[in-house]
């Protein structure tokens, strides 16, 4: 017997058993597998087969699958293990379609493709489909050109929308509503939800034109799962079944078209392979993808085949600078991990460029999501830490001799302790907090900690100091910690989201609201946690890592409006500032500072250690084998304490999409050298063509305006003067405005100089407004007495013949375009 043939059809066989295929008739199930079509294996067939099994008398031997009709249903090509059963795709092609058979499996026993010839390519699989499985696969008929066809509306999928969700949008009143935001309470895509097609819409996209018959969403978190199915049953209850995968509720996915669960679920006791078969789910879409491409998680990812989506607001790009740099290791597993965690090109973004991104900064910009109002406080103990020189501390050795220790920033609650520092904190925190507009307490706020031990003290010292600022009113449920160490923390987390965490209505009876006012956390409450009502955040750690510092400040960008929480109608009125413009962000460990002006963008980053440390880690005690401890009694003053309102240009860490585009632009040679000719037509023609709207990159015109932050409509052409250096900085409206303004005095030297103020008025009103230049040109002068911004008396102040040079220098020398919003 050759042994590695053998050992492939053992192996093979094991595999077809284990998934539910039967060689042999059992009880009332007939056998549905044949070597050839009409001819059943028996038990001497096995026990003669064993030396070179692909090789037949009549020719070569194939598994040919059958339906539960009798059937040929698929074809399973085997190669000995010597062999990569990629080998024997055109044979297993020529017999499939010679038995009318749609699916293909090639293996040698111990590499396996499940090959579905209406689908393309064959997908790795780690383990053979079940018979049913593929029977409700079959079912999917993939048509990539209905996915494109099908008209996706602003009412492809319509929300039941929160009572005053237009004011939470930005719009105060009725008459700004957007179309897509319907007086009947029914909340609608909004545009960039339309361009870039949000999970729910996807999904029924799928379902809809027949490409998809079960969805599997995946999330990495007990809260996120439970607020994914509340989502999708809002969105989609009408017509698609939603359910969380359980496994004493076996046959409930099965009858679903939705199935959301936990990629821990999941992965517990090998559940993904001993519970579910490959061919289950047309559709995986990952939330949070960054999280769920790493270590076991990836397996449960890549088990399932068919079209795959990844979610994240903070893609990880672990080939940056790397595949280009000089890699002194020269060690294939570096390369392989980094492929392996890199966010973009496990989603085919091979350029580090998502196919659709909708930054932090056009959610503000449009209405959608807002800044926060930085709080910079050091005291001095952290001033020191912070500084270059350190904090540095003398300790007297066993020897009786002194020596100095530094200690810096990093090492905060880890080797360096001080309970005043921590006081400051919670003290200048409580005292400049943001309060609820409703119950005038301390806002709902998330406190980031360096480690659990560290969130349990921060806890204590918030209670302690709730009690006398508030006597009576908390009784120890102030703080709480929300860390993996406590009991039931995921539902803590989801209590606070709905506002009975402790209890609720703590000041008024009709107003929910959380008892507890403060979670302090280290890394539960970060990716994904929704909590629209999060008024503070507070940074009492150092944050290193940028994707973590772009989680944590997302949670306070929602908008919110606070009346949505009462339930008694009189009151709502009298609330005078119910909307949430904006929140806070306490830093006091100059996190903002760092990720704007010292944060290296452009490094090779440095891939994490195999193992991590989870988590969070258990606190101070276990650094004291790693050097000397140090633990600060004295007391802490605050040092600096300043605010600063973040405005629509955003951070430096939101503002990164306009310089990929710089570099893009730089980088390529033709480009650079029509520039230096000064071609501007053949320039503008070859981004238009080679740059913008691909799949890699994504850029676009409106994107790169909206990166910008300019308040009017750049065009392409200042963007890539901008670029090369030929313009310093981007003018805005106004100074436009001058500019054209100078020019036409220039060319018309008025000799009315007191009527000057009045014509640039003029001028500015003609080119900024299309009511005004449709009043101008048609002559309704009389509509100009209801016009607040250009009205009749400003019309009058303007000598005669100008009012008529004007419009007409305007039409023929000022470029409209550059001066829309």
């Amino acid at each position: 017997m050759q042994h590695k043939e053998a050992t492939a059809r053992i192996k093979i066989n094991k595999l077809l058993e284990e998934a539910g295929w039967r060689f042999f008739a059992e009880e009332k199930l007939p056998a549905n597998i044949q070597l050839e079509a009409k001819v059943a294996i028996t038990t001497q067939d096995l026990d003669t087969l064993g030396e070179n099994y692909e090789k037949v008398t009549k020719g070569f031997i194939d598994f040919l699958l059958l339906n539960d009709k009798g059937f040929p249903f698929i074809v399973l090509e085997a190669k000995s293990e010597a062999k990569n059963p990629l080998v024997g795709k055109e044979q297993a092609r020529k017999y499939a379609r010679s038995q009318n058979c749609r699916f293909i499996i090639l293996s040698n026993g111990n590499l396996h493709y499940f090959w579905d010839l209406e689908r393309g390519n064959p997908s790795l699989i780690t383990s053979f489909p079940t018979p049913d499985s593929v029977t409700g696969y079959q079912k999917v008929t993939s048509d990539p050109r209905a996915l494109f066809n099908e008209q996706v509306g602003a009412d492809y999928i319509a929300l039941t929308q929160r009572p005053n969700y237009a004011a939470e949008a930005g719009w105060l009143n009725e008459a700004e509503r957007p179309d897509y935001i319907k007086a009947n309470k029914l909340r609608f895509l909004r545009p960039y939800q339309l361009q870039a097609i949000v999970a729910a819409a996807l999904i029924k996209l799928f379902l809809r034109t027949g490409n998809a018959r079960r969805i599997l969403f995946l999330v990495d978190r007990l809260e996120l799962e439970d607020q994914a199915r509340k989502s999708f049953q809002a969105a989609l209850a009408n017509d698609y079944k939603t359910v969380i995968y359980k496994e004493n509720r076996d046959d409930d996915w099965r009858r679903a078209e939705i199935v959301v669960t936990t990629v821990q679920s999941l992965l517990f006791n090998n559940k993904y392979r001993r519970l579910f078969s490959p061919t289950d789910f047309d559709l995986v879409i990952s939330d949070e993808a960054h999280r769920s491409i790493g270590g076991n998680a990836r397996a449960v990812f890549d088990y399932f085949i068919g079209y795959k989506l990844g979610l994240t607001a903070t893609p990880r790009d672990y080939l940056k600078r790397f595949e280009g740099a000089k890699n002194e290791a020269k060690d294939p597993r570096e390369t392989e991990r980094r492929l392996l965690l890199d966010t973009y090109r496990t989603f085919g973004c091979e350029n580090s460029q998502p196919t659709y991104r909708y930054s932090l900064l056009d959610g503000v910009k449009e209405g959608y999501l807002i800044n926060p109002i930085v709080v910079d406080a050091r005291s001095e103990i952290t001033t020191s830490l912070l500084s270059e020189r350190g904090y540095t501390v003398t300790f007297t050795e066993d020897n009786g001799e002194n020596s100095d220790e530094v200690f810096r920033q990093r090492q905060f609650e880890k080797r360096f302790f001080s309970q005043p520092t921590n006081q400051l904190f919670c003290k200048i925190f409580l005292e400049n907090a943001l309060r609820d507009p409703i119950s005038g307490e301390i806002g709902k706020s998330i406190i980031f900690a360096v480690s659990q031990h560290h969130a349990l003290k921060l806890a204590e010292i918030f209670n302690r100091m709730a009690d006398r600022m508030f006597p009576g009113k908390y009784q120890s449920d102030f703080a709480v910690q929300v860390t993996s160490q406590i009991p039931d923390a995921q539902q803590l987390t989801i209590n606070f989201t709905n506002n009975n965490l402790l209890g609720s209505a703590n000041v008024l009876d009709t107003y929910k609201t959380s008892k507890a006012r403060v979670c302090v956390t280290v890394g539960m409450m970060t990716t994904g946690y929704d909590c629209p009502d999060i008024l503070n955040i507070g940074l009492f750690r150092p944050i290193f890592s940028p994707t973590d510092f772009i989680q944590i400040k997302g949670r306070g960008t929602r908008r919110h409006d606070f009346r949505e929480q009462l339930f008694d109608d009189a009151l709502k009125s009298g609330v005078t500032e119910p909307l949430k413009k904006v929140f806070k962000l306490f830093d006091f460990f100059a996190n903002c500072e760092y990720f704007e002006e010292q944060y290296d963008y452009d490094e090779v980053i440095k891939l994490p250690k195999g193992g991590g440390s989870g988590e969070e880690g258990g606190g101070g005690g276990g650094a004291q084998n790693r050097g000397n401890i140090y633990d600060y009694t004295g007391e802490d003053l605050l040092a600096t304490m300043a605010e600063a309102v973040i405005g629509v240009e955003g951070m430096k860490i939101d503002r990164m999409f306009f310089d990929r585009f710089e570099e893009t632009i730089r980088e390529n040679d033709f480009i650079a050298a029509t520039v230096e000719a000064g071609e501007w037509d053949k320039v503008i023609d070859y981004v238009n063509r080679e740059v913008f709207d691909k799949p890699h990159e994504y850029y676009t015109l409106n994107k790169l305006r909206k990166a910008a932050a300019v308040d009017r409509r750049l065009t392409l052409r200042e963007i890539l003067e901008k670029i090369f250096g030929l313009i310093p900085r981007f003018k805005s409206k106004d100074e436009l405005l001058e500019e054209e303004f100078a020019k036409f005095i220039a060319d018309y030297k008025p000799e009315e100089a007191a009527a000057i103020p009045a014509m640039k008025h003029f001028f500015k009103a003609y080119v900024m407004s299309d009511q005004i230049r449709h009043i101008i040109d048609s002559r309704e002068l009389t509509k100009l007495a209801t016009n607040s911004l250009f009205t009749t008396p400003d019309f009058k102040a303007v000598p005669g013949k100008y009012r008529v040079i004007i419009p007409e220098y305007i039409k023929d020398y000022v470029s409209l375009n550059q001066f829309a919003a």
